[in-house]
């Protein structure tokens, strides 16, 4: 047994890099990294491909080592190469991510040292530094001491738990759920919905709230609902408003939301995973009053901090109720259970074996220093206003006034042919250009083009290369009907 220990540890050490290889391997990837970034300008938004990174499946996994070289190649060709660029200034799609430099450098050091920051006896510091964000993100939305929360993935986990959590402290046992009442608008994330299917509530009832002209909850409505629904012997229990929904960017009436949970015992929780970060600008702070009174908010630092994808977070204010419904011992964790200085992860999210994925945010925010991202925030607002006015010169239709950095356009063509059909035209037409990347949306029947400003590397000269080329667009759709009238 003992030779094959020998023979065995002779090859496991293999996992193990000597320095000049490691050295020889970082050099290698940060010559990647630096030539992918020193050319970000010039790559396209979206590419088009003939495979679509099939080539990946003709590389299997062997007992042999591969090139570092060869990886790199295969990498840059079939997955840099091609589809949505998320890191292009010209990423106007969806809800653009971010990717600030120094989320890379803190992502490399947590997985280097593959710090715990699960639980705190197993890594104190991360999980002191990692509460000390959340603790600054409940201060700049005016939560009180006290507050807590979990760094998740992203909105989808970060609604889930606020979700469970009010699931469990309004008491909505399994036989009460058909008779369980929650209030949504039709523009709420679907990742809420998808939560509460999974917290056991799709049976539960789910009213949908009417909403004004803007797109934005009708508090009054909301309160007739209410009432009416108490009146019939049921149980409203939640609701959840938006903070900058993702299809037109609208900001809820926040406040007025409020006055109903607080006056109807809701647990009130907020969608704020877009939208959250700009409380940050004095300007805009007044549009989000009444975030403070909420209960739970989800807010992801992937998109208003423009950190790489998978770091949101879910923000509450009763931490107990938290704990009850996440809060759970193992015999095997006896040991972790003797040191209690700081409130673990584990006690606050489904996950228990997590990335310490909040060094990224640790690191940028220090490196870097608030000010240039309060900066970048309010031009993204500003680009925003900037296409909403361009765009109507050039024959648009335009929705709201922009609440914050995402809206809503379409072209309608004067001889009176479809403009759906017009419009998921002209997307396709500036996906295949490749140049900006747009995506769309379907809102009561009707086709409309989104603009989603939040990259960091957006500007102006971003903004005028989409107005061109969506102006092209239009002129060269509309040459084949010309021709044919």
């Amino acid at each position: 047994m003992l030779d094959r220990i020998k023979v065995l540890e002779s090859e496991a050490r293999r996992l193990e890099p000597a320095p000049a290889q490691r050295q020889a391997w970082n050099a290698s990837v940060q010559q990647y990294a630096d030539d992918f970034l020193n050319s970000i300008d010039q790559r396209q938004a979206y590419e088009t491909s003939e495979d679509y990174g099939r080539a990946l499946q003709d590389l299997p996994v062997t007992d042999e080592p591969k090139s570092l070289d060869s990886l790199l190649a295969l990498l840059g060709t079939h997955v840099d190469g091609v589809g949505l660029n998320p890191a292009s200034g010209r990423h106007f799609g969806y809800v653009p991510g971010g990717g600030v430099f120094p989320a890379a450098l803190g992502d490399y050091l947590a997985a280097v040292s593959n710090r715990y920051a699960g639980i705190f006896f197993g890594s104190p510091g991360a999980v002191r530094l990692e509460n000390q964000l959340i603790r600054w993100m409940c201060q700049i939305i005016g939560y009180p001491e006290g507050s807590l929360g979990n760094l998740a993935s992203g909105g989808s986990i970060a609604n889930l738990v606020a979700i469970t959590t009010a699931r469990d402290f309004k008491q909505i046992r399994a036989q009460q759920v058909p008779q369980a009442v929650i209030y949504l608008t039709p523009q709420v994330h679907h990742c809420v919905q998808k939560a509460l299917r999974i917290a056991g509530l799709a049976e539960a009832r789910i009213h949908y709230v009417p909403m004004d002209a803007h797109f934005r909850m009708d508090a009054v409505a909301l309160r007739q609902m209410v009432q009416t629904d108490l009146a019939k012997g049921l149980k409203p229990f939640l609701v959840v408003a938006s903070a900058g929904t993702t299809d037109t960017g609208a900001l809820d009436p926040l406040d007025a939301i409020a006055d109903v949970a607080a006056d109807f015992d809701l647990w009130y929780h907020i969608d704020a995973a877009y939208g959250g970060f700009f409380v940050l600008l004095d300007e805009w702070r007044p549009q989000f009053k009444g975030i403070e009174r909420s209960d739970s908010v989800a807010i992801d630092p992937h998109k208003g901090l423009f950190l790489p994808y998978g770091l949101g977070a879910i923000l509450i204010k009763n931490v107990e109720a938290a704990f009850h419904s996440h809060h759970y011992v193992a015999n095997y964790m006896q040991d972790a259970l003797k040191l209690a200085d700081e409130l673990s992860p584990a006690d606050l999210s489904p996950e228990l074996t997590k990335h310490f994925r909040g060094l990224r945010l640790w690191m940028s925010l220090h490196l870097l220093g608030l000010a240039p991202f309060k900066a970048a925030l309010e031009e993204k607002i500003l680009l925003c206003r900037y296409f909403y006015e361009r765009i109507q010169t050039l024959g648009f239709e335009v929705g709201p006034y922009p609440d914050l950095s995402i809206m809503i356009y379409r072209y309608v063509p004067a001889d009176g042919s479809d403009a759906n059909t017009f419009n998921e035209q002209l997307v396709e037409y500036v996906q295949r250009d490749g140049r900006v990347f747009l995506s769309s949306t379907l809102i009561d029947g009707v086709f409309w083009i989104r603009l989603a400003v939040l990259s960091f590397r957006s500007h102006i000269t971003d903004i005028d290369l989409c107005i061109s080329i969506l102006h092209t667009g239009v002129v060269h759709l509309r040459q084949p009907i010309e021709a044919a009238s």
